[in-house]
């Protein structure tokens, strides 16, 4: 999936060029890059395919050239994960109903590759053999809102099922589930049959089901782009937690620990980064006193000084200058939308 705009990591993330076309991590690569890489060891490169905005069509071709037409699926409209992955999965099914899926972001960070290979190759086996749904948990480490909870049913098996779903929690409920013991992170990270999630749709997104296995005899055709453009125009705009996963009855987690981040905002790339004596991470030229857990960012023919901030972030990206506290993720999104009121699309 890599049709957002990362409007958390704005504005290093921009409309015309989001976070996941970025090399966020300095690899080298972009996070899509890493992403089509990581999975290469899991299938064929001719199973890989990629969901995006139609506005990203040619970011897509220049980054990963490899990829045919047919694998770039594109969007017309942003409708959240449930569309998005019901476009894949009655595609996938039109070549190959008996095939496993695995739906991943495609701006996450994993530093245990092979780790991550044995989760995703453990819950394949597992969608393979029976009707389920299987999502991948992060066992926390912190009470952190920014991330859904997944609360499981404790037994001898990898494979867990889900009790209950909880989307980004206040503080004090994070730190609850903390406590309990019983809760795991929800990596947005999706293993089914498409047989199982075909019959998922059929049964809680009765509507997009039907609108899909309608246009389904245009997939791999020159009538694609144009049955797809009508079929968004009739989806309502929902993410596949609350579409399908929060209702249905055969959902599992499979544990994962392979060095997860979700990369969804500033904050999250401070904690994975390379940090100074003060806990400062400094992308860029800059001289810091007095300050810590302060991330700054700026071009290196810019100097940056910063004095007397305590978990700031101070970032100047093309052109726009942003000094904020770096934790308020709730802030980015009501910046941007202000910035688009006030100021205009050129500085987003």
């Amino acid at each position: 999936m890599a049709g957002g705009v990362g409007s958390r990591f704005w504005p290093y993330s921009r409309n015309n060029h989001p976070k996941q076309f970025l090399d966020v991590l300095g690899t080298g690569d972009s996070l899509l890059q890493l992403t089509y890489k990581r999975f290469l060891t899991l299938c064929p490169k001719e199973n890989i395919y990629i969901v995006t905005n139609e506005l990203y069509n040619d970011l897509v071709k220049e980054q990963l050239p490899e990829m045919t037409e047919d694998q770039i699926l594109l969007e017309p409209v942003r409708r959240n994960t449930a569309p998005c992955i019901a476009y894949a999965a009655y595609k996938i099914g039109k070549k190959n109903p008996n095939a496993v899926m695995v739906v991943a972001p495609s701006d996450h960070a994993i530093f245990n590759e092979k780790a991550f290979d044995a989760c995703v190759e453990n819950a394949m086996s597992a969608a393979s053999e029976d009707d389920k749904l299987i999502t991948i948990g992060i066992t926390p480490n912190r009470p952190e809102t920014g991330y859904g909870y997944i609360q499981y049913i404790e037994d001898e098996g990898e494979v867990k099922k889900v009790k209950t779903f909880t989307e980004k929690p206040q503080k004090e409920m994070a730190k609850k589930f903390l406590e309990s013991g019983d809760f795991v992170w929800n990596a947005g990270i999706f293993i089914w049959s498409v047989a199982a999630i075909k019959k998922a749709f059929e049964s809680h997104l009765d509507d997009m089901a039907e609108t899909f296995e309608e246009i389904s005899s245009s997939f791999y055709t020159d009538k694609e782009a144009g049955t797809v453009k009508k079929a968004y125009a009739e989806c309502k705009n929902i993410s596949i937690d609350y579409g399908i996963m929060e209702k249905a009855e055969n959902v599992y987690v499979v544990f994962g620990d392979f060095g997860w981040s979700d990369l969804g905002s500033w904050n999250s790339l401070h904690e994975i980064s390379d940090k100074d004596d003060n806990e400062n991470v400094i992308e860029g030229q800059a001289i810091t006193y007095d300050s810590k857990e302060c991330m700054i960012k700026g071009p290196d023919d810019k100097l940056i000084v910063v004095q007397g901030l305590s978990g700031y972030l101070v970032a100047e990206c093309g052109n726009v200058l942003l000094i904020c506290e770096k934790d308020n993720e709730s802030k980015f999104r009501e910046f941007v939308a202000d910035v688009k009121a006030k100021k205009g699309e050129k500085y987003l």
